[in-house]
This record gives C-alpha cells, structure tokens and sequence, in this order.
C-alpha cells in the first residue's frame, strides 16, 4: 500500500523516471504515514497516438482527483 501508476508520453531517460519515482516515494510516505518499503511505483510509457485508447478511456470519470485540460 499504496502503488503509484505514472504513464506518459516517452522521451525521458530512465535515471529522470528513476528520480521522479524516488520522489513520488518520499511525497507518499511523508503524506500517508507509510514505510518507503510499502510504496511502489510504476512507469509506463505511451505513445502519443494511443493515448486516448490506452490512457484517456481506461480512466472512469469520477476516479479522476485533478482532470486535464486538452
């Protein structure tokens, strides 16, 4: 508890997602209470063409906590 899903377009280098979980780990834990050994994060990379199929339509709508404007 708890496990952080990240997708994104690709482009950024392994050691820029490596950093960026690291601090997705530390907000976590700092926020919940929770050991870093319980939190997990994950990066997936999207192209921009699936997006929508793979990213915008998996999405329910009331799951939404911040909603994109595009």
């Amino acid at each position: 508890m708890p496990h952080i899903s990240v997708k994104m377009y690709p482009g950024r280098t392994d050691k820029v997602k490596e950093e960026f979980a690291k601090k997705i780990q530390d907000l976590t834990v700092e926020e919940f209470g929770c050991q870093p050994c319980h939190v997990s994060v994950s990066v997936e990379d999207i192209e921009p063409e699936n997006w929508k199929e793979e990213v915008v339509d998996n999405i329910k709508p009331e799951d939404y906590i911040i909603k994109p404007n595009f």
